[in-house]
């Protein structure tokens, strides 16, 4: 059995040398130190949320776990505070949640096959935007009858949910949080993985009851691998394209290059033409998006960005889940699990549905297709999400689209988070 690349008990030698060498203090505390100290826990977390059933298809599996175990430790001392202190220096201080944010972000939409990016403008997109529209309604609905303003359940429940995911949803959301307003990382995110994770249950569970839909009312489905009934396009034959480590460093640099844009035209040349007051994230995915669209980039070097993604998602997201988890007070997650945040997030959820699937068959897709993929696969916890839709849903022929939906809807979303959040603190909490 194989572990994080490594045979198991490879694997566990690191982490319990790791771990007992921190609990008794001779642990370093730079950067080395705490990356394997963070590694071990979250390689011990990930075999574990792995392989317990329901969790690992509905609850958000090996990341969730790692969250939430993460939190335990620190919350409870289990491991020394001191190290608690260098991993949020690391965080914070050193900002690696913008180095790893930047390359998952650039990397997903550079990733993307042109063709379907620049298609999905005319009938794909507007099914997400309609999916938005109708997850903010029914959602703010829902937090009335709570008594919570409907602008707080757009900013705080809708926007999570809705965000394409966990590492390029919730995470970067909580970054523009942190930014706009000076609060807490950890306090956004705590809050947002809850509901993210509640609205992913619910995800799964309608995408399998829209399958037996679709069994009912087959006029309302394709075959389970064509989401456009009328005016659509044929989907491109995938061709491998390899990418040497010249590739990668050339897509490192691209990548790094498309940040400093987005600062640029944020910090600079926006506020200084109008005053208009945009996160620099949000700059960077536009510029992305025009970017992947233009056919400028190699195809070797958009593999090589495809690989950068990867690694990232794959590797480093285990680090930054251990990391958010440090600075996190397990006990006020506890208190977010609460009857009116599960009501809010299945109206999100219904709401996602119903505004998808209405606006796609208006664009010319199948209702219920639209549904799951520009609906649902926006309100789950990203490309693990988007699996346990589909297989839910035995669609697993429209993952091109799911992918879509988690990248460049999780993008619109983050656009108009670092607009809205800005202009409207008073409602973030």
């Amino acid at each position: 059995m194989v572990s994080f690349g490594l045979p198991w008990y490879l694997a566990l030698a690191v982490a319990v040398t790791a771990v007992v060498s921190a609990m008794t203090g001779v642990l370093s505390k730079d950067a080395a130190g705490c990356f394997v100290l963070m590694l071990s826990i979250g390689v011990v977390c990930n075999e574990i949320g792995e392989r317990i059933p329901f969790w690992n298809t509905y609850v958000g599996g090996e990341l969730i776990l790692t969250f939430l175990v993460s939190a335990i430790l620190f919350s409870y001392d289990v491991i020394l505070p001191a190290y608690a202190e260098s991993i949020d220096k690391m965080m914070n201080e050193a900002d690696l949640l913008t180095l790893y944010i930047v390359f998952l972000l650039t990397g997903s939409l550079l990733s993307l096959e042109r063709r379907l990016l620049v298609c999905s403008f005319r009938q794909y997109i507007p099914a997400i935007l309609g999916g938005l529209a109708g997850a903010s309604f029914l959602g703010a609905m829902a937090g009335v009858v709570f008594g919570i303003e409907p602008l707080a359940v757009i900013l705080r429940y809708m926007l999570p949910v809705m965000g394409g995911g966990n590492g390029a949803g919730a995470i970067p959301l909580s970054q523009i949080y942190r930014t706009a307003t000076g609060g807490s990382f950890a306090h956004y995110y705590s809050f947002a993985i809850t509901i993210l994770t509640m609205a992913n249950i619910f995800a799964v569970l309608m995408a399998a009851f829209l399958d037996r839909f679709g069994e009912r009312y087959p006029e309302w489905t394709g075959d389970r691998k064509t989401l456009f009934c009328r005016g659509g396009f044929p989907a491109a034959e995938k061709k491998r394209v390899g990418c040497s480590v010249r590739d990668l460093g050339g897509a490192f640099f691209l990548e790094l290059g498309l940040y400093a844009l987005g600062r640029l035209f944020a910090l600079a040349i926006l506020p200084g033409i109008c005053g208009i007051s945009i996160h620099p994230l949000a700059c960077m995915i536009v510029f992305t998006v025009l970017v992947a669209m233009s056919g400028t980039v190699p195809s070797s070097v958009c593999a090589a960005c495809r690989r950068l993604q990867a690694f990232f998602s794959k590797n480093m997201t285990l680090i930054l889940m251990v990391g958010i988890g440090a600075n996190t007070d397990i006990h006020e997650m506890i208190t977010f699990l609460n009857p009116a945040n599960v009501v809010i997030a299945l109206a999100i959820i219904l709401g996602a549905i119903i505004g998808s699937a209405l606006v796609g068959w208006l664009a010319g897709l199948y209702p219920i297709d639209s549904a799951i993929t520009a609906g649902l696969c926006m309100a789950n916890c990203g490309s693990s999400g988007d699996l346990a839709v589909l297989r839910a849903s035995k669609r697993l022929g429209l993952m091109a689209y799911a992918q879509l939906s988690s990248r460049l809807g999780g993008g619109i979303v983050l656009i108009l988070a670092s607009i809205l959040f800005g202009q409207f603190q008073a409602f973030l909490g």
